[in-house]
């Protein structure tokens, strides 16, 4: 193999090895974009609403869609107006009570709410919602078992077949935002001296990045077993 192949090559390997992270967040924002589209673009049900909010306005179907869209974000708009304002408490509890008496409904849009609550609660840990849940290691089998690197969902244990069991939510790679919520015992979780940033470069590029965020093994360390 020649000088100038070998360095060919060595530039082609040192590009692929910096494409390796970028890969997956690519891919990531592509789902991303093609699950909204499928939701809310002009072939879904939703899209095909907006069309008929706006193709009495023009004859086109997509510039009615886009009319539909504006029509929407406007009243959107306006309802943050009234939340700024205080003026949709009234509203809100119209809609509760309307809602709430219809079977099977209410308990869709009860759970949907408390949903939306949690995403919107801005507290501390002690009140609840998402920004109680922080990176731990569950250890699997208890101390000296399989590990993996999880998010705390309730810290408040709960009882399971007569043992303390709490909640965590461990991510799949490389697409974090899925997973398995899992009770598991009480001593099988440590906390996490990691955040929930480096818990996502993490699983998106499927531990690449542990050595990044996590403490290097030194040669002194004997292995349990090779590699």
């Amino acid at each position: 193999m020649t000088a100038s192949t070998r360095t060919l090559l060595r530039i082609f390997a040192t590009g692929l090895l910096a494409a390796l992270p970028l890969a997956p967040t690519i891919l990531i924002f592509v789902w991303a974009a093609r699950l909204l589209l499928g939701w809310l673009g002009p072939d879904s049900l939703f899209g095909q609403v907006l069309k008929a909010i706006g193709f009495g306005v023009t004859g086109s179907e997509l510039i009615g869609y886009l009319v539909g869209v504006g029509i929407v974000a406007a009243a959107i708009f306006g309802l943050g107006l009234l939340v700024e304002a205080g003026l949709q408490r009234g509203l809100a509890r119209l809609v509760d009570a309307l809602v709430t008496r219809i079977p099977l409904v209410n308990t869709v849009y009860a759970l949907i709410r408390r949903m939306v609550e949690l995403v919107a609660q801005r507290g501390n840990a002690a009140e609840g919602g998402l920004k109680s849940m922080r990176p731990v290691w569950c250890h699997f089998g208890g101390p000296g078992g399989a590990i993996a690197l999880a998010l705390l969902s309730n810290a408040e244990p709960v009882l399971i077949d007569g043992r303390r069991c709490i909640a965590v939510l461990v991510p799949t790679a490389p697409v974090p935002v899925g997973g398995g919520l899992l009770w598991v015992p009480e001593h099988w979780v440590t906390p996490a001296e990691v955040g929930v940033e480096a818990l996502t470069s993490i699983y998106v590029s499927m531990g690449v990045t542990s050595s990044q965020y996590l403490p290097r093994a030194t040669p002194a360390q004997p292995a349990d077993r090779p590699v």
